[in-house]
């Protein structure tokens, strides 16, 4: 099962596309090459990566050979970057608010968008995130929101927002997951207090958990990615999920429906990085221009069912694919949205009873 991090697994049938037709050109990738490292690109992604076709692709025309690291969070990444093991590195995917703590912390490159081919191709709202206003540091790669995913056939009341959890904890027990991430949990729960997913007020916080603390006796589990072949099985009959595997698992029955909360939600995007340490600037800049191409952009989206942040590669979408709201949903649905933004020390309060909730 493919889920959000797993787009180069997929990605084969971009293999028959011309890189060079894309408006890039790859003479000049060869040309700038001065050292001993720049003809590797190690790429540091998320995990479950094991198509190599899209990578001897790219290999084959750039005369590079490509190397991908997986990590299993953001944090991990973060925490070997600080710990000095990120130098062999010259790209990686953080998620949005993961882009802020490492421009905090001086680890990022400011992105010469002169170097770049197809920015312009973004959506208006993604050319000026509120996480990196005007692209300076990343470059979107795919967005989307965090909600539930059910089965019909057996909960026949729809899980409109998070408080159904707590209503129907006799049907649900040991049949439900929740994602092993602090931030999009505790937040789901402040949001349906009524609070703000990024609360730096103690009490609220303390509110989510001891609420999650009522539910956990029902929850079989925390994880992000296991869900999805037990909900497929029937072991499980709702999974709190980002929308883009809630999607694909939706394809694989069309009986298991995706719903964003309506009190709610995270919006998150995942973006592409240059850290200061990159040693092949040359092949950073070939991928992410690779990445920003209309035809490249509407490939994946379909292939993998993710929303693409490139207007004019949504443009070259199916009709099927623009008019999916779970993909694109409607601007009433966003506004309730947030993003989760980093909160300094504040986070420490989170992981305290975060730890407490899943330890004990």
């Amino acid at each position: 099962m493919i889920n959000r991090r797993q787009f180069l697994q997929k990605l084969t049938a971009i293999s028959s596309l011309s890189l060079a037709g894309c408006g890039w050109r790859l003479a000049d990738v060869r040309a700038n090459a001065t050292n001993g490292r720049s003809d590797e690109l190690y790429i540091y992604n998320w995990t479950q990566y094991s198509d190599k076709k899209l990578l001897q692709t790219f290999s084959t025309q750039t005369g590079m050979k490509v190397f991908v690291e997986p990590y299993e969070s953001n944090e991990v990444m973060l925490a070997k970057l600080l710990a000095g093991g990120g130098g062999s590195y010259s790209l990686i995917y953080p998620s949005d608010y993961m882009v802020q703590k490492m421009v905090d912390k001086s680890l990022l490159i400011e992105i010469n968008h002169h170097r770049l081919i197809g920015l312009e191709n973004l959506f208006p709202q993604f050319q000026n995130p509120s996480y990196d206003p005007n692209n300076r540091y990343s470059i979107p790669f795919n967005w989307g929101t965090t909600g539930f995913i059910y089965n019909s056939e057996i909960l026949k009341d729809v899980p409109e927002d998070w408080d159904y959890l707590w209503q129907n904890q006799t049907i649900l027990e040991k049949r439900v997951t929740l994602l092993n991430d602090v931030r999009e949990v505790m937040g789901a729960v402040l949001r349906m207090l009524g609070y703000s997913y990024n609360s730096k007020n103690e009490n609220e916080v303390k509110q989510a958990y001891e609420k999650l603390t009522a539910l956990k006796p029902t929850i079989a589990a925390f994880n992000t990615d296991a869900w999805q072949n037990q909900i497929l099985s029937g072991d499980y009959l709702l999974a709190m999920c980002y929308s883009a595997d809630a999607v694909r698992v939706g394809q694989e029955n069309p009986k298991l429906k995706y719903v964003i909360p309506r009190s709610g939600s995270s919006l998150w995007t995942d973006t592409i990085v240059i850290p200061k340490s990159a040693p092949n600037l040359q092949g950073a800049y070939a991928w992410i221009n690779f990445i920003l191409q209309p035809e490249v952009a509407a490939i994946i989206s379909e292939t993998l069912n993710i929303s693409t942040p490139n207007r004019a590669g949504f443009e070259q979408l199916p009709n099927k694919n623009k008019e999916n709201v779970n993909l694109f949903p409607p601007i009433s649905l966003l506004e309730k949205c947030e993003r989760i933004t980093p909160l300094g020390e504040f986070e420490d309060v989170y992981e305290r009873y975060w730890t407490r909730l899943t330890s004990s």
